[in-house]
């Protein structure tokens, strides 16, 4: 048997997923760092490489059960478990990203996040990242503090704009005075946003204010204020 930690760290599987990411391991060396350990005879590499020897297909593991994954060598009770855990949630996530919820309009954006923000005390500003069928990829808070030009940088946004391949975002924050009218400041960020986005080929669709059972667009409020304008 031999051990993990005896080999070079340039081989390590959790050192290379950290340096080099998940998908420059194989599948037994996923599978090692899900069994975190080995047993007394065999190494967790060498338990990985059993369970992949013993399934006629990859795709088996989805439907063993605990005794079935017991009878590979080197697995016990919890190590059972934990596969089985780690299967379950992988199938989640991929029911998840299957099911992404389209976001059509700001009213969309207020049911989705109306109760998670309007009974803040401080003003939170949230970024919804969407695919090019406006499906929600993800949610995440950037920000939070009064809004400010000065102090909400757009570079976080894009970063992970970039991080999640999103084609468009939209800008969500909440008034905790209850009134989602648009300040000076918010459209001060909005078009600072929008500039940005247009360098980066990314598409803002629009800023969504949420007040208490009330919600505004930003980009609407452009629009209105532009078709009033002289000339």
């Amino acid at each position: 048997m031999y051990l993990i930690k005896d080999l070079p760290e340039n081989e390590r599987p959790r050192e290379r997923l950290m340096e080099r990411g998940a998908s420059s391991l194989s599948t037994y060396e996923l599978i090692a760092i899900i069994l975190q350990s080995g047993s007394r005879q065999f190494s967790a590499l060498e338990v990985a490489k059993a369970i992949i020897k013993d399934t006629n297909d990859l795709s088996d593991l989805k439907d063993m059960t605990i005794p079935e994954l017991k009878r590979i060598r080197g697995i016990g009770t919890a190590k059972a478990i934990g596969l089985i855990a780690a299967i379950e949630l992988g199938k989640r996530v991929c029911s998840s990203q299957s099911e992404r919820l389209q976001i059509r309009s700001p009213k969309d954006v207020f049911l989705l996040l109306e109760h998670e923000l309007t009974d803040l005390k401080q003003e939170v500003l949230m970024v919804l990242f969407m695919d090019l069928k406006s499906q929600l990829i993800a949610k995440k808070i950037i920000f939070v503090g009064s809004l400010n030009q000065s102090l909400v940088h757009p570079r976080e946004v894009f970063r992970f704009a970039v991080k999640y391949s999103a084609f468009q975002l939209i800008l969500v924050h909440n008034h905790p005075s209850g009134d989602p009218e648009p300040s000076k400041q918010d459209i001060d960020v909005t078009r600072r946003f929008l500039e940005v986005g247009e360098m980066m080929q990314i598409l803002v669709i629009d800023h969504v204010i949420i007040g208490k059972n009330r919600y505004a667009s930003v980009m609407d409020h452009l629009r209105r204020h532009q078709k009033n304008s002289p000339g």
